[in-house]
């Protein structure tokens, strides 16, 4: 071995070992993984569902209980979609696999404008059709391949066009309760998943509704993020890491933090907060 090959060997082992620990911290922060689980698995054909995969089959093998990994396809019925590309890589690594197939793709362009971003309404029926899948199949949690990066830009778009401070959690219950979302790439960067996939050469699928797209917001807002680590690296660290330490009293939630009661005590009576309105009092 070369040289160059040795240093090209030592950076990628660096380069996995940096994922694993980053998916291994993520899983037990969040107790996202218990013994006995199935795991579905959402392979989309990009980057970061391969490497969600590759990870996650590589700390199975090591773990301390056992689970199961289930991929899963949903097959939109795109234009062009090459559909051979996941099943002969899936069968190539002997894992269970599904491909679900139905026409959203239809739906999507036949209700948004063209000149309206198709993110939205794809989302939401990709997602119930996800969740009832994993909810028939009986998986006890549905793993998605959202990282460190869609975390920080989901937090920027929810403030400037949603007025929530709030992002993507690391593990969720769905809203009918009927299942539980794992993001085990939550502590992982955009670069690293990145580079890793080209280092394993994963078969990308590219997506050719919305990726087609260049006015989408959450394209600004990456764009925004990339120019000021630019101008000050390490800021992406900075704003993920603030997600972590939330101080609600220095906040302006009432809901959230109980400033009514704020230096009192439990017999004392906060004023009628009706009585600190304007024109409320005769």
């Amino acid at each position: 071995m070369s040289a160059v090959q040795r240093k090209e060997k030592y950076n990628y082992d660096k380069l996995q070992k940096r994922l694993r620990r980053n998916v291994g911290r993520a899983i037990a922060d969040f107790n996202m993984i218990e013994e006995g689980d199935r795991i579905m698995v959402c392979l989309s054909g990009g980057a970061d569902s391969y490497t969600m995969l590759d990870i996650l089959q590589n700390l199975q093998r090591s773990a301390p209980i056992n689970f199961e990994l289930i991929a899963v396809n949903l097959d939109q019925k795109q234009p062009g979609f090459p559909e051979h590309i996941l099943p002969d890589y899936l069968d190539a690594l002997g894992i269970e696999y599904h491909i679900i197939e139905e026409d959203t793709y239809s739906v999507v362009k036949r209700v948004i404008p063209e000149n309206k971003t198709y993110c939205g309404l794809c989302s939401r029926l990709r997602r119930g059709i996800i969740y009832r899948f994993a909810k028939e199949q009986g998986y006890t949690k549905v793993a998605l391949g959202h990282h460190r990066d869609d975390i920080i830009e989901t937090l920027f778009l929810n403030m400037f066009y949603g007025g929530k401070l709030k992002s993507m959690p690391a593990k969720l219950l769905s809203d009918d309760g009927e299942n539980v979302v794992i993001r085990p790439l939550a502590y992982c960067a955009e670069i690293d998943i990145k580079k890793y996939a080209e280092e394993k050469a994963f078969p990308i699928i590219p997506c050719t509704l919305c990726g087609s797209q260049d006015n989408m917001q959450r394209q600004k807002i990456k764009q925004m993020l990339i120019d000021w680590n630019k101008e000050n690296p390490g800021r992406t660290e900075t704003i993920f890491s603030s997600i972590q330490n939330i101080v609600p009293s220095h906040l302006l939630d009432t809901e959230a933090f109980e400033f009514s009661h704020f230096g009192k005590t439990e017999d004392e009576k906060s004023p009628d907060s009706e009585g600190w309105l304007p024109g409320s009092q005769e």
